[in-house]
């Protein structure tokens, strides 16, 4: 009823919503800086498009089959919020927010669940190809995954999906559905998109740590509202979840800079926003299961396993870009298994896992539910990128990925650097463009300005 409805929850909801969506832009940068520059631009539009296809597909029937009435607990029916019918009622309520806050903050779960996967083919995948993949990947893996993890019953709050009710799997904010999810499929993209043109034989750094910096401290600040936000409500469990977020991630962040310090001699700025995202990632499904402590530990043992992870693209031979299964795959087992040990009896979830007399019943409940995530988001990303590779084709051609993405895909460059140089004439001033060809005529190459 509507007098369910709690304005201060749903003004934290609707904060954290916004918080959330404010991380996908965050995430296009953090991505964007750590490509070379001939490809920015292609980078953040991977990002972009993804709000636009997954925020289409969510209002149509996303929602519907991650929150609808459960089918056998695999995935709701698609047509009983379709085009979200019935959700403007003050009478639709999840918890004590309307229905539609609800709706609102797990679209942004879901649009950047789908677009954290485009790291994996950075350089060298077609945009149309790769908006195609948005559209088959958010419906066939990430809507029902939503559905197993996050999905309940209004009327009873009872778990729909098979994850959380029939396993018991924990996972407060996604580290299942959303990071080991997305790195799964990262991992099966990238071996059939295949490898870059220079992979492991040119350096390929990132062009602007700025902006790697301004991303990875974004989707910090967004991160509060994706945990603290997903409590439902301005309480305890959000306040457990905002600490815990922001402890891990600091533990992850020192954690990654020593290892870089003991291993290679220096600490460096991509370490500190690699461990930031390794923290966020790996505390995501532990938030409200953990202490403070606890969490110090997760984003400790996740910022050392991902700085070391990172390097089994080079010793496995695959080509993920941007490293999203060395963060996000690896991240996010390391925080959903580790509740298993470190689930605080004390915590909003209330479980005790072994190292809290709880034995090991809830550490093979979380396992059982990581490996199941993992298993079917390979699988059927592999299907779903080998369909688009052998019809409408996945991969820029070589000439192509050799002269930039960026003009081959969008005809654009992300950053002109043309000089223009200025003389002084009489009264006048001539502004001369130095353009690609030297041979163009001179009456091409200058253009008069008045003062």
């Amino acid at each position: 009823m509507v007098n369910d409805i709690n304005t201060g929850d749903t003004a934290w909801v609707l904060v954290s919503a916004a918080l959330v969506l404010l991380m996908t832009p965050g995430l296009a940068f953090f991505y964007g800086g750590m490509v070379r520059a001939k490809g920015v631009l292609n980078m953040l539009m991977m990002s972009f498009v993804t709000m636009g296809t997954v925020g289409v597909l969510w209002v149509l029937y996303g929602y519907s089959m991650a929150f609808g009435n459960s089918i056998g607990g695999v995935v709701g029916n698609p047509l009983d919020f379709a085009g979200l019918r019935g959700l403007m009622s003050p009478d639709a309520v999840v918890g004590t927010v309307p229905a539609l806050a609800f709706v609102a903050f797990q679209a942004c779960f879901a649009i950047i669940a789908v677009a954290l996967v485009s790291g994996a083919i950075a350089d060298r995948a077609t945009f149309t190809g790769w908006t195609v993949f948005t559209v088959l990947w958010a419906t066939l893996v990430y809507f029902p995954a939503a559905h197993w993890v996050f999905a309940f019953d209004g009327a009873t709050a009872e778990r729909g999906g098979f994850l959380a009710n029939a396993i018991e799997a924990l996972d407060f904010a996604g580290g299942t559905a959303i990071h080991i999810n997305a790195g799964a499929a990262a991992l099966a993209l990238a071996l059939v998109v295949g490898k870059r043109v220079e992979f492991g034989r040119k350096p390929m750094r990132p062009h602007n740590m700025t902006m790697v910096m301004l991303g990875a401290a974004l989707l910090w600040f967004g991160w509060f509202g994706f945990n603290a936000g997903s409590a439902l409500g301005a309480n305890t469990t959000a306040a457990v979840a905002w600490v815990n977020t922001l402890a891990a991630t600091a533990a992850a962040l020192v954690a990654w800079l020593v290892v870089e310090k003991v291993r290679d001699g220096h600490p460096t700025s991509l370490g500190a926003a690699s461990g930031i995202v390794a923290g966020l990632v790996g505390i995501t499904p532990a938030a409200g299961s953990v202490s403070p402590l606890g969490a110090i530990a997760i984003g400790a043992l996740a910022g050392v396993a991902c700085a070391y992870a990172v390097g089994l693209k080079n010793s496995l031979g695959y080509d993920d870009s941007l490293d999203v299964v060395g963060v996000h795959l690896v991240g996010g087992l390391v925080g959903t298994l580790l509740i298993g040990l470190l689930a605080d009896p004390e915590s909003p979830a209330g479980v005790a896992g072994l190292l809290f007399g709880g034995g090991v019943d809830q550490l093979w409940r979380q396992f059982l539910g990581a490996v199941v995530v993992l298993v079917y988001s390979f699988v059927v990303t592999w299907l779903i990128g080998m369909a688009i590779h052998r019809t409408i084709g996945f991969r820029v051609t070589a000439k192509a990925e050799l002269a930039g993405i960026d003009l081959a895909e969008h005809r654009e460059v992300g950053y002109d650097l043309s000089p223009v140089y200025y003389s002084a004439l009489g009264s006048g001033v001539r502004r001369t463009l130095v353009l690609d060809s030297s041979d163009l005529p001179e009456s091409e190459l200058t253009q008069e300005a008045s003062q």
